[in-house]
């Protein structure tokens, strides 16, 4: 049993970690930069620890100064939560050299799985079926002209180290081809350190879908079911649900043996979640996150696990607590994303809290490191809570959502909650007939955004 673990993020993320070792027993050790000196995360763990000031580069993404932090409080593990270092392989490494435990999968699978390209051949060696698009990298715009004309318009060009939507552009034509390769390249150089580049076919009315998979590192993996994320804002999840009101209970069971088998071969350990692109009755695999996802709690409300604490035992090197077979779906659930930006111009909006009452009820979990008087910092995220309701059915989940939603009260600062008040009205939405393109279109029709 780990005596202490350290949390190697911040915000709501840092807190459910810090409770799932609360409930197990385990002491938690709290990292935070000198702006967030006063964030909630700092407060509710055993011991806390600045390890720099407010720029991530100098804090949360400060390898020697976690791995610093962690030898000075005597933690024997850490959790790097979502984001940051949480698929880091070099931080990964650092802490197996530095004999500290890494609660996720080893730096080989995060290398392997952090390369698309690398990730695709993998998982079709593995049988998990792909998009159709380029053997490798695209090296110039001829080759990748070559490519469009005999996969056919439209082809997305993505960057091979991308990820949260940057790095990735689409080709309708041949026209746009030179444009749409040279930004996808400047934008995978700018965000990533990496310009290269590859092709896939793309979809033009697909769902996001996701499936939930954890290992044992022992050859061990099940799955746990799909989420459906496809209300998206430049590839930027809102909206995450599960189970998927479009994949039947055939479809689920054999993706997911799939997926399942795929990591179970490669003895994954942890956590991870294979993402596809899903149209006509056809998976389209196009990356694995080796982490744990933002909206993992619908997960857990309909199949009553805790997938922090299942990640702290099997890093411990204890067998999975639930078999295949003990993995029962148990109703709906539906996570919206609430952000402190505008609406709807999404612009960041940073700012004092003057007053926040969490909603409540049957069904309702709000996650958030929100409290009253908490000035939410510029430097980071604008993500501020996660609202999650769990019902008998999907009709149920959306009438509690809407009801938990005129419950929330976040003052001082403006939030995407009108958003999702709007999205409620949609008839699209209480059907879920919806593609990942159709946010974007219904707010260009609605909004001009």
């Amino acid at each position: 049993m780990f005596r202490k673990v350290l949390i190697a993020n911040r915000g709501e993320i840092a807190l459910r970690v810090i409770r799932a070792c609360r409930e197990m027993g385990i002491g938690s050790v709290a990292v935070h930069s000198t702006a967030d000196a006063d964030a909630m995360h700092v407060r509710m763990a055993d011991e806390a620890i600045c390890i720099g000031p407010a720029p991530s580069p100098r804090s949360y993404l400060n390898i020697p100064a976690i791995i610093s932090a962690a030898e000075i409080t005597g933690a024997d593990a850490i959790h790097p939560g979502y984001g940051f270092l949480s698929e880091n392989e070099g931080f990964a490494q650092a802490l197996e050299d530095h004999g500290i435990t890494f609660i996720g999968p080893t730096a080989e699978h995060i290398r392997v799985m952090g390369d698309k390209i690398t990730a695709k051949d993998t998982m079709k060696a593995l049988g998990v079926p792909c998009v159709p698009g380029s053997d490798g990298g695209v090296p110039d715009v001829e080759t990748a002209l070559k490519l469009g004309e005999e996969m056919g318009y439209p082809v997305i060009i993505k960057a091979t180290a991308g990820g949260g939507g940057r790095g990735m552009k689409v080709a309708n034509s041949a026209e746009e081809m030179p444009t749409a390769f040279s930004t996808a390249r400047a934008e995978g150089k700018a965000a990533f350190g990496n310009d290269e580049v590859y092709i896939e076919k793309y979809l033009t009315t697909p769902r996001h879908i996701e499936i939930q998979v954890f290992g044992d590192g022992k050859g061990n993996a099940v799955h746990l079911g799909e989420r459906d994320c496809s209300l998206q804002r430049r590839h930027q999840k809102v909206f995450e649900e599960a189970p998927g009101p479009c994949i039947t209970p055939e479809e689920r069971a054999q993706i997911g043996k799939t997926c399942a088998d795929a990591v179970a071969k490669i003895n994954y350990i942890g956590a991870g979640t294979i993402e596809f692109l899903y149209e006509k009755g056809e998976f389209y695999f196009i990356e694995m996150n080796t982490r744990l996802q933002v909206e993992h709690p619908v997960t857990e409300a309909i199949f009553g696990v805790d997938l922090v604490r299942e990640q702290i035992r099997v890093a411990e090197g204890l067998p999975l607590s639930f078999s295949q077979d003990e993995l029962e779906i148990n109703g709906h659930a539906i996570e919206v994303r609430i952000n402190a930006e505008t609406f709807p111009g999404f612009a960041p909006r940073p700012g004092t809290i003057n007053a926040y009452h969490a909603p409540g009820g049957l069904g309702v979990r709000m996650d958030s490191a929100l409290y009253d008087g908490y000035s939410i910092p510029p430097h980071y995220d604008s993500l501020i809570g996660k609202l999650i309701v769990h019902g008998r059915d999907r009709p149920e989940a959306l009438a509690r959502l809407n009801r938990a939603l005129g419950e929330l009260i976040v003052d001082g600062v403006e939030t995407t909650v009108p958003l999702f008040h709007a999205l409620l009205q949609e008839e699209d939405v209480h059907t879920g007939d919806y593609t990942i393109h159709w946010l974007e279109k219904w707010l260009a029709a609605n909004y001009d955004a």
